[in-house]
């Protein structure tokens, strides 16, 4: 399953450059996802201050 990005994300962009296949993009309000893109290595959890990424 890909990952999410739940509300509790701050915006901070932390997630984005640690993304290998560049599947997280800034959305209107959070970081978004993009589920077809994801490869679920939880790279992005991994340095989330807020732990908004999630397993889907």
């Amino acid at each position: 399953m890909a990952y999410v990005i739940t509300d509790e994300c701050i915006s901070c962009g932390s997630c984005e450059p640690e993304c290998p296949v560049d599947a997280i993009t800034a959305g209107s309000d959070k970081y978004v996802i993009d589920a077809a893109t994801c490869i679920e290595c939880g790279a992005c959890a991994n340095v989330c201050p807020v732990d908004a990424p999630v397993p889907q």
